[in-house]
């Protein structure tokens, strides 16, 4: 990971989605969003997509200079196996999918892709934290009750 700007991520830190009775994963505190579906560079735009809200997009056109776009990570740890890692970036490596709206971009490599396909990224303000988030993961089976990690479906 190159050229990551000195940002304090921990304000950038990601809430994971919560199991909602049913099966259906929803994010706590969470009310109804627009929902934007990403256009991807890649030819096989139609599988793997990841959505972007809104409030996201205008985020991202706010924080982000020049080639800078948001990377989206899945790494191991957590209390429920994995986590998302979000971070600024400037290089797009040749296993990248980049997902971009609106001028602006979201950037995942091909091994994170499997974790988050058909997710949603959201960036959320409350009073205590501002933070981006993934919405709604279809990859994920649970999450925790921190909501900072999630299990994977079998």
């Amino acid at each position: 990971m190159a050229a990551v700007r000195g940002l304090s991520l921990s304000a950038v830190a990601l809430r994971a989605v919560t199991l909602w009775p049913g099966g259906r994963l929803l994010a706590a505190s969470r009310g109804p969003r627009a929902l934007r579906e990403l256009s991807s560079s890649s030819p096989e735009a139609g599988e793997g997509q990841i959505h972007l809200t809104d409030s996201c997009v205008q985020r991202l056109l706010e924080i982000t200079e020049g080639s800078e776009f948001l990377r989206l990570e899945v790494e191991g740890g957590g209390c429920s196996g994995f986590q998302y890692k979000f971070s600024l970036d400037t290089v797009i490596n040749p296993d990248d999918r980049v997902f971009e709206q609106g001028g602006a971009r979201v950037v995942v490599d091909s091994d994170s892709l499997a974790f988050v396909k058909g997710a949603h990224v959201d960036f959320s303000q409350e009073l205590i934290r501002s933070s981006f988030q993934v919405l709604n993961n279809p990859q994920a089976q649970q999450g925790c009750s921190c909501g900072s990690s999630f299990s994977v479906k079998l």
